[in-house]
């Protein structure tokens, strides 16, 4: 327990009847090694749009082993007491076997999907299934809050002003590049070395980064603008200076002991 705890940043002795904060409780739920558990954390199960933090019913009934149209069933039977905590609206999803299917889905807010969950049993997937259910939307709304900080709000607009010099260097790369023989579009360009960027930091979306992310980011876009620069006075191919960025990224991020999924 002790061992766990510190793993998880608690520098605390525990003792019997402590009490644990919820967010190691939460923590040490993970811990777990077993096959469902570790599947579970590999998922995202829980999605943020704006500042909202929501779930669906296909997520869900993956999750727990059910069929979705099973799973749909409980929502439409119960569907006024699920209105009752917050809006419900669906999007259409293609089959998998058939794209000329769709399948009625519906998005839940936390209140929602823990009261769907509670109408599916207990077996043992859904039991493993709810706590990392549950742990993800409690991450989740910590990062609604950590966007809402200043210092997250500073950790973007830096973000953006490095970005700016960054695509401003990559603009002079587009010209340098189509003097060699690049002869696709434009944005290509930057789209790769916005993806190589983005993978390094683990990021897929920027507004919903966190600030060690951003901040991290910004290191590694100062880095991209750099080795562009040095290669381009050095007058390497431009499949080349590519090439040096990726390395140097890959050296960034072993040096920092970042983990990317």
């Amino acid at each position: 327990m002790n061992g766990f705890s510190t793993e998880c940043g608690f520098d605390h002795e525990w003792s019997k009847d402590d009490y644990i904060p919820e967010s190691l409780f939460y923590m040490l739920g993970f811990k777990a090694s077993n096959e469902k558990a570790v599947n579970y954390m590999a998922k995202q199960l829980v999605k943020l749009h704006g500042n909202e933090a929501f779930t669906d019913s296909w997520i869900i009934a993956d999750g727990t082993g059910n069929s979705h149209a099973s799973v749909v069933k409980h929502i439409e039977k119960h569907k006024s007491k699920f209105e009752t905590l917050g809006e419900l609206s669906d999007y259409l999803k293609s089959s998998d076997n058939n794209k000329n299917i769709h399948n009625k889905v519906y998005y839940l807010n936390e209140p929602q999907a823990s009261f769907l969950v509670t109408l599916l049993g207990n077996s043992d997937i859904v039991v493993d299934f709810k706590l990392e259910l549950v742990r993800q939307f409690y991450a989740m709304r910590q990062f609604i809050f950590e966007k809402q900080t200043k210092g997250w709000i500073q950790a973007r607009e830096q973000g953006k002003i490095t970005r700016k010099a960054e695509t401003d260097t990559l603009s002079g790369l587009v010209e340098y590049a189509k003097k060699q023989g690049y002869d696709h579009e434009d944005r290509l360009l930057y789209t790769n070395y916005t993806k190589l960027a983005n993978k390094i930091c683990g990021i897929s979306k920027r507004d919903n980064a966190t600030i060690e992310q951003l901040s991290t980011l910004t290191v590694a876009e100062n880095i991209i603008l750099h080795c562009v620069q040095v290669g381009i006075k050095q007058e390497k191919h431009y499949k080349e200076i590519y090439q040096d960025c990726k390395k140097r990224l890959e050296m960034f991020k072993d040096i920092a002991y970042l983990e990317v999924a």
